[in-house]
């Protein structure tokens, strides 16, 4: 229904089959092509889209049936439709296409096919996943129906509008192919010919050449020399293939390293009193909020206190400027079966304990079923990475660009601390700051990591902003 009242309306605009012209008189720009069948909007603002073949223009002086199409796409029907494989319709067959995978996004790698040809699906039911080098994509089917086969292979490489799948609305025409019928029978008269055709026999040798070659002197055995290492069998080896998203945190970690002059400052914090504000609130804390009071928020509200008193911390080089940023997006580093992640919590400084939990645990879901998209890992100023969730004591971990700093926090391990002239066992956590000294100065490092370990052995200092 929404995508007929599109079609409508962008018709009644006369975009189909023409250069779409506003009607106000206001030339369009250079960036449009004819749309023969069907105009599809993706994306939002006015900018020149393009999903999979067909370009859309939206200016400044659009006409108000125009506006009416903008506005409905960002209900919340047309978000869902407009990540479905969209293709044209030729009677009873659909093709499902790759859909729109993201503005600095351009093309994928066919990683699975998740149904079969003859498997029924449903609308909108995934049948393959398109690895990018941020996040994976499902395809999914445009219409109900059966798989009637696939035009692309797995490991291809596609862009939007690429023609995965050719699906049959009614079903009709497929056929199951059954393992016996599948390895055809050699012909028999091939068979026969062959054995009709005699056979050359071999010419004998002559005597004398072979008593020539009994005669000649054997060759001296080859000298000794040292052997190579012994290595494996090739047989008890693998080789796959790399991931985009491997590849492309592979390369951005090297790029660091080559870019940056990384230098780690460590320190250790007493979990003491955030672990007693944890256990003190945690029940009241589930009950009003509806999520678990964890150690991260605290770190987090610590962080962004620090980059307040040090906005250095939070900038970043730029060429031959300096670009100081006035907002604090915090990055958290989450680790999923594919791959490292980094999703970003927005405007961490106006936000609360329960507010920085809440958008953690949608992330961290969001990262681990695969769903998370690229607007939310986009950007950041300053990133988190809690290596003590695995066992990990102590670390250096690298910047993640194009920032200039990354908090690296470690398992908590009770030690023996002096506290008051007494030996008393303590939880005590490492946490390092890795930073570029092209632009931090290790004092300002130093200070960072030490406003930290004082907020967060003792968060009264957030109401008292002291």
């Amino acid at each position: 229904m929404i995508w007929g009242t599109i079609r409508r309306k962008v018709a009644s605009s006369q975009v189909l089959g023409q250069v779409w012209k506003v009607r106000h008189g206001v030339s369009t720009p250079s960036c449009y092509r004819t749309v023969p069948k069907e105009a599809l909007f993706i994306g939002k603002g006015f900018e020149c889209i393009q999903s999979s073949s067909y370009h859309i223009l939206l200016g400044d002086h659009v006409s108000k049936t125009s506006r009416e199409a903008t506005s409905l796409y960002q209900t919340e029907s047309f978000i869902r439709l407009r990540n479905r494989s969209f293709s044209s319709d030729s009677g009873d067959l659909v093709e499902a296409v790759v859909p729109f995978m993201g503005e600095s996004i351009t093309d994928g790698t066919l990683a699975t096919f998740l149904k079969k040809p003859g498997d029924k699906v449903a609308l909108d039911e995934p049948i393959a996943q398109i690895e990018t080098d941020k996040v994976t994509i499902d395809v999914v089917s445009p219409q109900a129906g059966v798989i009637q086969k696939f035009v692309a292979k797995e490991g291809e490489t596609v862009e939007p509008g690429f023609k995965i799948a050719i699906i049959s609305k009614s079903g009709e025409g497929i056929e199951q192919v059954a393992p016996s019928d599948a390895q055809p029978e050699p012909p028999k008269e091939k068979e026969s010919a062959e054995k009709q055709v005699p056979k050359a026999e071999p010419a004998p040798v002559k005597e004398t050449t072979a008593q020539n070659n009994a005669r000649a002197p054997s060759p001296p055995p080859p000298k000794r020399v040292a052997s190579e290492p012994q290595l494996p069998p090739k047989d008890r080896e693998r080789r796959v293939p790399m991931t985009r998203l491997r590849k492309r945190v592979a390369t951005r970690l090297k790029d660091s390293q080559n870019t940056f002059a990384l230098l780690t400052t460590f320190n250790e914090v007493d979990m003491t009193n955030l672990m007693k504000l944890r256990s003190d609130y945690k029940d009241a804390f589930v009950e009003k909020h509806g999520v678990k009071l964890g150690f991260m928020s605290g770190f987090v509200k610590a962080a962004v206190s620090a980059l307040e008193h040090l906005p250095i911390v939070n900038a970043v080089i730029d060429g031959d400027d300096i670009i100081y940023r006035d907002y604090i997006d915090i990055s958290i580093a989450v680790g999923t079966p594919k791959g490292l992640v980094v999703p970003v919590v927005r405007n961490a400084g106006g936000m609360n304990f329960a507010e920085i939990e809440k958008e953690i645990n949608t992330l961290a879901k969001k990262a681990a079923d695969g769903s998370i998209s690229i607007d939310e890992m986009a950007g950041g100023t300053f990133t988190i990475s809690n290596g003590g969730v695995y066992g990990s004591l102590l670390s250096t971990p690298i910047i993640n660009p194009p920032q200039s700093a990354i908090l690296g926090m470690h398992s908590i391990v009770n030690r023996p601390m002096v506290v008051g002239g007494n030996v008393v066992p303590r939880p005590m956590m490492y946490i390092a700051l890795t930073y570029d000294h092209r632009l931090i100065d290790g004092r300002e490092a130093v200070l960072f990591l030490r406003r930290i370990k004082d907020v967060v052995e003792d968060p009264r200092r957030l109401l008292l902003d002291v």
